[in-house]
């Protein structure tokens, strides 16, 4: 018991931390469920992926 008490606060934070993380996991998936998901499978229309940045670079040459 005296192991609890004396790290209460560090068990707290870990709690608080864990249901954060486990809350913003069931929005993500309920999000793409929903088909919210920051990824809409365009590729061509993405600016975060590979394949557009190298067809602009092709573009100007």
């Amino acid at each position: 018991m005296e192991v609890l008490t004396s790290n209460l606060g560090t068990l707290i934070t870990a709690l608080v931390l864990i249901a954060i993380v486990a809350a913003i996991i069931f929005s993500m998936r309920k999000d793409k469920k929903a088909g919210k998901s920051s990824c809409g499978g365009d590729c061509a229309h993405c600016g975060g992926c590979h394949a557009r940045r190298e067809n602009a670079q092709t573009q100007k040459h």
